[in-house]
């Protein structure tokens, strides 16, 4: 298998892991009162929130080159099912229309001669 086939599985585990150091520093700092947050679940979310921001921040500077692999593998599964469905909905639906003008036309027809 290539490398991009588990784009996704890689980049989300990269973010997960991201963000679990993220939070870890930042009990690490709570518990050595270098950053001060309040006792109890307030200050658990507020070192949430903190580690949810600091690792998005990180993650979109250090994990580019994956978030391509990402949409590249998603945009290419995107044209695959496409040319596999026959181009996509507007020509289905195009094809669609044109049978039901052309079944139309023949019920007008047949009634007209009737």
């Amino acid at each position: 298998m290539s490398s991009k086939s588990h784009a996704t599985l890689r980049y989300t585990s990269m973010r997960v892991s991201m963000f679990g150091a993220c939070f870890f520093v930042a009990l690490m700092l709570a518990h050595f009162k270098i950053l001060p947050v309040m006792a109890g679940g307030a200050g658990v979310l507020l070192l949430l929130m903190i580690s949810l921001l600091v690792s998005g921040l990180l993650s979109y500077v250090l994990l580019s080159k994956q978030r391509d692999q990402v949409s590249e593998q998603i945009s290419t599964g995107i044209n695959q099912r496409r040319a596999k469905n026959g181009g996509g909905m507007k020509q289905r639906i195009a094809a669609q229309n044109a049978a039901e003008d052309a079944l139309d036309d023949a019920v007008r027809a047949e009634q007209g001669t009737a």
